[in-house]
């Protein structure tokens, strides 16, 4: 097998790494009521066992992508697998109840938060950086493909066998791209080799790299991007059966285009950027964020059903475009021995909207004056985010000019001295 399909079989079982990692996470929004219903919870309670994945998510982002200085990406990554299903699997037991649920999201987090920065630099390990884009977006789309496959399957495993087996379900699946990969993980033949006409293999110190305006926009882009995204996975379910009227069949239904839509955006956007000869810049990624802020403004005001499925179809799917982005943009101003470690402190920092959105939505809608109020409210702050950090990337996020400063500043260090 050449080398470039084996790069592309690893992108695809990627890509099913994290559909199921999505899968996880979405489990809980999907079941959201009846977990309120069966286990006596208000939506602020319900919104801090949402939190509580996030507890250790940053932190284990940034450990565990120190550890691929050292430890084989395919040893991280099938390691991760097998924990994720450990902690989904007690939630089949009957007696499980909130504090079980607190309990085994803390574990699964600890488990998922490194998935994004690990599979990113395992999958930079299989081609040159001139190249990347195209199969990170396909990577990324696992998170559109992890709802679009979780929503429907896991509401139907829900409505015939109940909320606790949709926990197994994905436990399950889990278990079996564990055992895939145990027989046909591989590294790259890029994953220690210096860029080709890159970054050089000289270190470069941590401080200048996350200091870079690159890095600064890119992290703070795709937190807001993020925080969309897992009160999305959170609470649009409820949004859409207590705010619009939608049943929870077409919640699902509706849920499931809006990941399809995010696909198609990310794949879309890494086929245009495969004709550049460089990583997207701020300028069109900026802007996309703006659009989509705006989008987000309008679908959070209009009161129209039908306006509100398309926004939520068409523009503010654009706002994930910058996850893409800020994984490639990061991973070029990097040197190959610091990509883990980059790409880990970038997931630390988008990670803390994962943290902080779930808990912080169901608090400002079990305090407003009405549910709908509430949820208004909480897009709006969504919107203001995307906004603010759009404009950030239009002024700073400039892969190519940083890429040049950390080449130079490699060139003027001692090879001793460490970052």
């Amino acid at each position: 097998m050449t080398e470039h399909s084996s790069g592309w079989r690893t992108t695809w079982a990627l890509l099913v790494f994290m559909l199921v990692n999505f899968a996880d996470k979405t489990v809980l929004g999907l079941a959201a009521n009846p977990i309120m219903d069966d286990l006596g919870l208000t939506r602020e309670e319900f919104g801090t066992a949402s939190a509580a994945f996030f507890a250790l998510f940053s932190v284990s982002a940034l450990a565990v992508s120190y550890l691929t200085r050292t430890v084989r990406t395919t040893v991280l990554l099938l390691a991760m697998a097998m924990l994720w299903s450990a902690a989904q699997l007690p939630m089949l037991w009957t007696a499980a109840g909130f504090g079980t649920l607190v309990a085994t999201r803390v574990l699964l987090g600890a488990a998922e938060g490194p998935a994004m920065p690990v599979a990113t630099h395992h999958l930079h390990g299989w081609f040159e950086q001139r190249e990347r884009t195209l199969p990170t977006a396909v990577l990324l789309t696992g998170a559109a493909a992890g709802v679009a496959v979780a929503a429907p399957t896991l509401t139907l495993v829900i409505d015939h066998f109940g909320w606790r087996w949709a926990f197994g379900a994905v436990g399950l699946a889990g278990l079996a791209w564990a055992a895939y990969w145990a027989l046909r993980g591989a590294e790259g033949p890029y994953a220690r080799r210096a860029e080709e006409g890159g970054t050089p293999e000289e270190s470069v110190p941590y401080r200048r790299i996350l200091l870079s305006g690159t890095w600064i926009s890119a992290a703070l882009g795709a937190f807001a991007a993020y925080w969309m995204l897992s009160a999305n996975l959170t609470w649009m379910p409820d949004y859409l059966e207590s705010v619009t009227g939608l049943s929870l069949h077409q919640a699902g239904i509706l849920v499931t285009g809006a990941a399809l839509a995010n696909g198609v955006v990310l794949v879309g956007h890494g086929l245009l950027a495969r004709r550049r000869p460089n990583p997207p810049s701020g300028a069109d990624t900026g802007a996309l964020m703006c659009l989509a802020a705006v989008a987000v403004s309008v679908f959070a005001v209009t009161d129209a059903v039908w306006l509100k499925v398309l926004l939520m179809l068409g523009p503010m799917a654009l706002a994930n475009v910058i996850m893409t982005v800020s994984q490639t943009a990061c991973a070029r101003i990097a040197p190959a021995s610091q990509r883990g470690v980059v790409l880990g402190a970038l997931a630390f920092v988008y990670a803390l909207a994962g943290a902080l959105s779930p808990w912080a939505v169901g608090r400002v809608v079990d305090t407003a004056d009405s549910v709908a109020a509430g949820y208004r409210a909480a897009f709006l702050l969504a919107s203001a985010l995307l906004g603010l950090t759009g404009l950030l990337a239009l002024w700073l996020l400039r892969p190519e000019r940083d890429a040049r400063r950390m080449a130079d500043t490699a060139r003027d260090r001692p090879r001793s001295a460490t970052g």
